[in-house]
């Protein structure tokens, strides 16, 4: 059954057919939320937040937009408040620079090899709207006209962000971004629907 047909569907009332697009984004979600945010229970919580305002706003959904990209706009739209709400606790509560410099990274978990731990470390040094167009770019494998629908940035910034990234992670990892092994893009300790 496709997007749309589970769309009317939901709105005429099944939830069984929301349940079904739950199932079908949740693991993209949860990879995408995931390396934006760096730790396993806020991905959880703002996915679990993206798909509750999804089915809220259900009936204001436009079927001339594709689903997967109207979700992704409110998950990532969930990412930067998260990051946002995060931000203000950090300033708030450690005021010291050199805490922070000196404060150990959160473990990114039973990573499946060393090129996934590195990638992921590497991630969460980037600038936020870096690390958002490389994982909607190469991660989810969007093309820059979605991306630019998704997050309301040009497409020419998109690629900035996209070449600028791709530039740091060059040099924090000592090789291109596209050169990682296929499964360097999927998060340790994903989990499955």
């Amino acid at each position: 059954m496709t997007d749309a047909e589970l769309v009317v569907r939901t709105r005429a009332g099944d939830p069984e057919a929301f349940g079904t697009l739950v199932s079908r984004y949740y693991n993209a979600c949860w990879r995408f939320a995931y390396h934006m945010l760096g730790e396993r229970a806020d991905a959880e919580d703002v996915v679990q937040e993206s798909f509750l305002r999804a089915y809220l706003a259900i009936a204001r959904y436009d079927e001339r937009d594709q689903f997967r990209g109207w979700l992704f706009r409110i998950l990532t739209n969930q990412c930067r408040n998260a990051l946002t709400s995060r931000g203000r606790r950090t300033r708030r509560f450690v005021q010291d620079d050199i805490a922070l410099e000196t404060a150990p990274a959160a473990p990114p978990g039973p990573a499946t090899g060393v090129e996934d731990a590195a990638l992921i470390r590497a991630l969460g040094q980037l600038d936020p709207a870096q690390r958002e167009a490389l994982l909607l770019k190469y991660a989810e494998g969007l093309e820059y006209s979605e991306m630019s629908a998704m997050t309301g940035a040009g497409e020419s910034a998109l690629k900035m962000r996209v070449k600028r990234g791709s530039e740091r992670l060059r040099a924090l990892l000592g090789r291109s971004f596209e050169d990682l092994p296929p499964n360097a893009s999927r998060s340790p300790g994903e989990p499955s629907t």
